[in-house]
């Protein structure tokens, strides 16, 4: 099975390094820790860890709560933070300085294999997916146990599995505990074959990582620099993918004649679109300030192009459109956050990445949904007009998000019962 995975991997790999090189060149992606991606760890600072594994900036963010609480339960393990992208790292080394991180080995055996070797962890724990089949077979040949955690299964992933039923059942087979976000998250893993004595539903980890003062230093602080003031109303365009910008950018410009006071702040989810945003908006004729300059940036459209300031920019927004839900491709980005802080919450039809979320904030009526672009400006505009049902929105959301904590507690104890497993191989 290893061999062949390799050669698999190696094929798929011949054939995309075309592409892969000139998106390398173009954009800078996935040059950094290429070495330790192909080849594994050569050696690392500390043994015996756990090692915690989280894909992007999504899934660093909720790790956060989860290592604290670790750390604070087992002060005396030591812990280690891997990654898979160059956004994920730069976050990860932000918002744990005194942890080592590092890049996640590509599936190929040898680098897998190097890696654990180098690490000797007793526990790993990966973060909502990246269930590669070399690594959890060499985990299993070491003796470490594998946890994912906050786990849930979209109707997509749902489909694909099933067309490979056989083989994701014998992917699953090798993860010790999954600790999923809801009961049908749960059940669906069920349907593939996977024993209930290695499942737990132990709720969504978002809701207990985001913030929910606006008060809080990072909030007030990007409301200083953006010089925003208590007339203004704030709509916040967050995690947005083409050809959501320019729709946005569209109602921003028809509302802004009937709310003078209406400021936008857009914030697309990959960075190597900021550029290209940045294009549109030049070309729209809008007055306009890039985040990055650090410039001017009390005008009415904010091009927020940095990474890692999505969080607590939420707590300005007044009223916040999730983004990556009206272009049919990506499933919705995380609405906990803006909800956390009681923004009246505005997001498309496609949010099967966070189906469940959804559902359960439609049905608190503490958010709305609508079906494109025209409906977007309708609902922002009977937000914006009338202020009573835009702060009973936020509440309810607000309430909603509190009812929701806990996650994190039951995970960590299931966690430490997990640990106590741990058989290290014979050398």
């Amino acid at each position: 099975m290893t061999w062949f995975l390799d050669g698999f991997y190696l094929f798929v790999l011949s054939l995309l390094s075309p592409w892969l090189i000139y998106r390398a060149f173009r954009t800078g992606r996935y040059r950094r820790g290429l070495r330790d991606k192909l080849f594994g760890l050569r050696q690392a600072p500390l043994k015996g860890a756990v090692w915690f594994h989280g894909v992007s900036v999504g899934e660093i963010h909720l790790l956060r709560p989860v290592i604290a609480a670790f750390r604070r339960r087992y002060p005396d393990i030591p812990c280690v933070l891997s990654t898979t992208t160059d956004t994920g790292y730069e976050e990860a080394r932000r918002c744990f300085p005194d942890l080592f991180v590092f890049y996640y080995p590509f599936d190929l055996s040898w680098a897998v294999q190097r890696s654990l070797r180098a690490l000797a962890p007793r526990l790993i724990v990966l973060a909502e997916a990246e269930l590669w089949p070399n690594f959890l077979m060499a985990a299993r040949r070491q003796g470490v146990p594998v946890a994912l955690i906050n786990g849930r299964m979209s109707p997509r992933s749902w489909k694909r599995y099933q067309w490979v039923k056989p083989l994701a059942r014998w992917l699953f087979s090798h993860v010790d505990l999954l600790l999923m976000q809801t009961e049908p998250y749960a059940q669906a893993v069920r349907l593939l074959g996977v024993p209930s004595d290695r499942l737990a539903v132990t709720g969504n980890i978002k809701f207990d990582g985001v913030l929910s003062d606006r008060r809080n230093p990072r909030t007030k602080f990007l409301g200083d620099m953006l010089q925003v003031k208590d007339e203004e109303r704030i709509w916040i365009a967050g995690s947005t993918q083409a050809p959501e910008e320019e729709m946005v950018l569209r109602i921003w410009q028809k509302l802004r004649q009937e709310h003078p006071n209406l400021r936008l702040f857009l914030v697309p989810r990959h960075k190597e679109r900021f550029q290209e945003v940045a294009d549109l908006l030049v070309r729209s004729g809008v007055d306009f300030a890039r985040r990055s300059s650090g410039v001017d940036l009390g005008r009415p459209v904010v091009l927020v192009d940095t990474i890692g300031e999505l969080g607590p920019l939420w707590g300005l927004a007044d009223v916040a459109f999730v983004g990556g839900s009206l272009d049919g491709r990506r499933g919705g980005q995380n609405m906990i956050e803006p909800a956390a802080f009681g923004a009246a919450v505005i997001f498309g039809p496609h949010v099967w990445n966070f189906a469940d979320t959804a559902a359960r904030l439609l049905d608190a009526h503490a958010a709305c949904q609508v079906d494109n672009a025209e409906e977007l400006e309708n609902t922002l505009r009977r937000l914006l007009e009338n202020a009573h049902e835009r702060r009973r929105l936020g509440a309810a959301a607000y309430a909603f998000v509190q009812r929701q904590q806990g996650a994190t507690e039951q995970t960590i104890a299931r966690l430490g019962q997990l640990l106590k497993t741990y058989q290290p191989a014979a050398a």
